[in-house]
């Protein structure tokens, strides 16, 4: 049980972070204290990450391309994929309750369907058209020789800010 200390700041915290009472707040966030040298394996999965997106041809800008206009069904597949194993995967960390390398407890809080979900969804499907390139492989472009798609990132960067912004003016 929590105190009314920690009730009223519950109230007052402005995140991301879903709360369903004042007595249960889900957090994903580890509680855990490590060295700084442990974000070197997220470095090396990066990195790793990066190398399989360009070997997949992931972020090949043709490819790209080609899943918009319809022409190739490599993107579909590979989104398909992906999605099909995230579904599985989460199905698995539900029933047999999965906790992370460290022995903690995932909580998975359902989210509630609104219609700037949609709006928001449509931007990020023609700014992905427009553009050739997906938000997350920018780093890989980039590392592959791409630097022309350090626009594109100074771009994301700016429409965040402005996201930011006007976050509260926007339809929920």
């Amino acid at each position: 049980m929590q105190t009314a200390i920690e009730k009223t700041a519950i109230k007052e915290m402005n995140t991301d972070f879903e709360v369903r009472s004042l007595d249960t707040i889900c957090i994903n966030e580890s509680t855990l204290q490590h060295p700084w040298w442990y974000n070197f394996k997220y470095m090396f999965a990066g990195i790793f990450f990066g190398i399989l997106l360009v070997k997949a041809e992931v972020i090949s800008w043709f490819r790209i391309q080609e899943m918009f206009r319809l022409q190739s069904f490599h993107m579909y597949g590979v989104i398909g994929s992906a999605v099909v194993v995230g579904a599985v995967s989460i199905f698995i960390i539900k029933r047999f309750n999965i906790k992370t390398m460290y022995g903690e407890v995932i909580d998975l809080s359902p989210k509630q369907f609104n219609k700037g979900q949609v709006y928001g969804g449509l931007l990020f499907g023609f700014g992905w058209a427009l553009t050739g390139a997906c938000p997350g492989p920018l780093y890989a472009l980039i590392g592959s020789g791409a630097t022309v798609v350090i626009v594109i990132l100074l771009s994301a960067i700016a429409g965040t800010w402005v996201y930011g912004l006007l976050r509260e003016k926007l339809p929920h």
